[in-house]
């Protein structure tokens, strides 16, 4: 009995060892391909999204530079949602007052900011708006607010269905990817620096000039550094009050200066050329 004993129970024994390694192999995979899904992007024929590097108002008017491209991309809309979350509370009220006339120099009659509602008044507005706007301050702020109340997938899922986005600085830095060469300090916790992945990049406002030049060349060093820890992915940079516009399937800078960094390098964007990397 002995004799044949053994050899059953060592045959059990390496079918349970054998179920268990192809347990702990595909539990490895699976969490390396969870750990390795990158964000994704997300557009559509209908997406209109338009990014700015900063620094685009002039007091209560949008600054004369960037007023063509404005008015172009929210043409015959109504009303725009404000979502003013990377401001501090007390300066919202201020920024709603000082958007709503840049707004309606620029032909949209209505702005309301989300912070008036409560949340499930906010998702309301995002989904009546015509058009929706994300105005500049904390990055950080922004992102955590915006996974925190849903209003990430809402925002896109609007924008692809053709509302007009735009955003400056913190708003633009939404519009990509990933959070990643924001110039912000992360003043608050994120659950994850995805961000609405509208343009398939990661997004640099306030961009020095090359006129600038130690500036300048400080954050090309520090850009293709990040680069090289993330090779994979590709940087927009945008210098103040500059735009770039993705309307109709084409992506093209529309005022100001601009770059695309890769690891490769950096390319200077050319005024109204179409940036292929920022478009199917």
């Amino acid at each position: 009995m002995t004799l044949t004993a053994i050899p059953a129970a060592a045959a059990v024994s390496r079918v349970w060892l054998r179920g268990w390694w192809v347990l702990a192999l595909g539990l490895a995979f699976g969490l390396a391909a969870s750990a390795g899904a990158a964000p994704g992007w997300h557009t559509s024929p209908r997406a209109s999204v338009l990014v700015v590097g900063g620094s685009m108002m002039n007091g209560d008017q949008f600054a004369a530079s960037v007023l063509p491209a404005m008015r172009a991309h929210y043409a015959g809309c109504r009303k725009v949602a404000l979502v003013l979350h990377p401001s501090h509370p007390t300066e919202r009220d201020r920024m709603e007052a000082r958007l709503a006339k840049a707004f309606a120099h620029v032909g949209v009659p209505a702005a309301e900011s989300l912070h008036r509602r409560d949340e499930a008044g906010a998702r309301e507005l995002l989904r009546t708006a015509d058009a929706i706007f994300v105005g500049g301050g904390e990055t950080f702020v922004l992102l955590a607010e915006l996974h925190r109340t849903g209003q990430l997938a809402l925002i896109r899922e609007r924008v692809l269905a053709g509302v007009p986005f735009g955003g400056s600085s913190a708003g633009a830095n939404v519009a990509g990817l990933v959070i990643g060469t924001t110039n912000d300090f992360p003043v608050t916790d994120v659950p994850s620096r995805e961000a609405l992945g509208l343009l398939p990049v990661s997004i640099n406002p306030h961009h020095p000039l090359p006129a600038q030049k130690a500036d300048y060349d400080a954050r090309v060093g520090k850009i293709l550094g990040y680069l090289k820890f993330n090779p994979g992915e590709i940087v927009l940079a945008l210098a103040n009050a500059s735009i770039v516009r993705l309307h109709e399937g084409r992506a093209a800078l529309v005022t100001g200066e601009g770059w695309i960094y890769t690891r490769a390098g950096q390319r200077t964007l050319k005024r109204d050329e179409p940036v292929p990397e920022l478009s199917r």
